[in-house]
């Protein structure tokens, strides 16, 4: 009987501590629809720029996330990305994305014809400095054992 009880406690306890996930958790729709439309990245920043190099989501130099252009739709969470700047490697993709309540802006980037429920991997960054016609959205990276942000500038396309 000691050994049901004890079982059963157990249980409750595992289920209780049960961890939450940054994509379960609920959208801020003001965020989003704020973010709605055709946007560019003006600058990337981070401190210690002139000495490393980040390679801003396993794609290009942080650099060539520059002029970039960016598309939102929030009544979908769906969008697209493309790299168009010289001496940078091109591209395009199509992606979701969401903000949730707790401010973070989750980013998967997919194939052409892809489903993003077949995209396990992604992005967590932080919303920040949110206007009409401008948004910061921080990546957080280890470098040296000291996690600094990479700011990247959002500037709206009329």
């Amino acid at each position: 009987m000691r050994k049901i009880i004890l079982v059963c406690t157990l249980a409750v306890l595992m289920f209780a501590c049960k961890s939450t996930s940054v994509t379960s958790t609920n959208t801020d729709r003001k965020a989003q629809v704020a973010m709605k439309g055709n946007w560019t990245i003006s600058s990337v920043t981070y401190p210690g720029s002139q000495y490393i190099k980040v390679n801003s989501f396993q794609l290009a130099d942080s650099e060539c996330f520059v002029g970039s252009t960016w598309k939102f739709v929030s009544n979908n969470n769906k969008g697209n990305m493309a790299l168009t700047k010289a001496n940078c490697v091109s591209f395009s993709s199509p992606i979701t994305w969401f903000v949730n309540k707790d401010g973070q802006f989750i980013l998967k980037i997919l194939d052409a014809g892809e489903k993003a429920r077949k995209v396990r991997d992604g992005y967590v960054l932080y919303v920040a400095n949110q206007t009409e016609s401008s948004f910061q959205l921080i990546d957080k990276i280890d470098v040296g054992g000291k996690m600094t942000n990479v700011v990247y500038q959002f500037q709206k396309v009329n």
